[in-house]
């Protein structure tokens, strides 16, 4: 008898040293909830969206594997967006050529479009006007910006400002925003992938949930004159668009002919969205983290986040 009950303990613990070791399930109070606005587009244009499931996903959130709780397609009337048109107050006046494309794009926004339009000025996002489907009255009151060098205060402070103030507590539309600007930081002219501005409203952006696109239009002034300051300007809003899930447009070194290409596109994104949800390790307060989500299935362009902000359990 003792020998059978040895014989099983060396079995169990034979066992115990070739099983492998399960990660354990975080406590309750350890789980952080996210979400993130993600767009698939079709590989080419003549394609038809294509079908991306939640089982073609695999997703690390901080370096670790997260669990996808929910994944959603965005394709119905009642799916809400929030958006804000945000223009450079330093933008040359040229930009009076584009006014005309501005408009006829908000003022031809699906109904379940809440659109405001904003201008930079000092560090601020100033809008016009609240969040409101009547398009045509946002369009109304779109004019010429000042066109005075360095009156914007950097498009970096405007975006984070309007990230901290954003105009509705509506935490499910969605919200976008289109920034015209050349994205030249006036306080760090030179290229800095760490520019703490740029950081600063990237960070902003992922705490308010914003995917941002970005179309360049030179600014007024001698700091915005020269090929490697565009270049600096294209770059930073390249990587604040992409780290947002968004997409940053220019047309080279110079001007934009026309932004109707352009918007466009931008109208396509936001008619392809999906809301990604997910719960990942966390621990007591609200967290920015990184994001990497590998999608399978039908080939697709897929624009993601690459930092979500994640909150305690219960407090989403």
């Amino acid at each position: 008898m003792k020998r059978h009950e040895m014989a099983i303990g060396m079995a169990l613990g034979a066992l115990a040293l070739v099983a492998p070791a399960f990660p354990k399930s975080a406590p309750a109070d350890e789980i952080g909830r996210g979400h993130a606005i993600v767009t698939v587009l079709p590989k080419k244009k003549s394609e038809a969206p294509p079908n991306i499931r939640i089982q073609d996903l695999r997703l690390k959130v901080n370096g670790k594997e997260a669990t996808i709780s929910n994944w959603v397609r965005l394709n119905k009337p009642e799916d809400l967006v929030e958006l804000v048109v945000l223009i450079d107050s330093s933008a040359r006046t040229s930009l009076g050529q584009q006014l005309d494309d501005i408009a006829n794009f908000i003022q031809n926004l699906p109904p379940n479009v809440a659109v405001s339009l904003g201008y930079m000025d000092n560090g601020r996002a100033l809008l016009t006007g609240p969040l409101t489907t009547n398009h045509a009255q946002v369009a109304h009151g779109l004019h010429m910006p000042a066109g005075l060098p360095g009156s914007s205060g950097g498009p970096y402070f405007c975006l984070s400002d309007l990230a901290h103030n954003w105009p509705s507590r509506n935490n499910m539309a969605r919200r976008e925003v289109v920034m015209i600007t050349d994205g030249v930081d006036i306080y760090n002219l030179r290229y800095d992938p760490d520019d703490p501005y740029v950081q600063a409203a990237i960070t902003d952006s992922a705490r308010a949930g914003l995917v941002v696109y970005s179309i360049y239009w030179r600014n007024q002034g001698m700091l915005d004159n020269t090929n490697y300051e565009t270049n600096t300007g294209q770059n930073l809003l390249a990587q604040l668009t992409q780290v947002t899930g968004g997409y940053s447009y220019w047309d080279g070194l110079g001007d934009p002919v026309s932004f109707s290409p352009y918007f466009a596109q931008i109208n396509e994104a936001m008619q392809n969205q999906y809301r990604l949800s997910f719960t990942s390790p966390l621990k007591e307060k609200p967290e920015v983290q990184t994001m990497n989500l590998k999608v399978g299935g039908p080939a697709a362009k897929v624009y993601a986040p690459q930092q979500v902000n994640v909150v305690p359990h219960g407090l989403e």
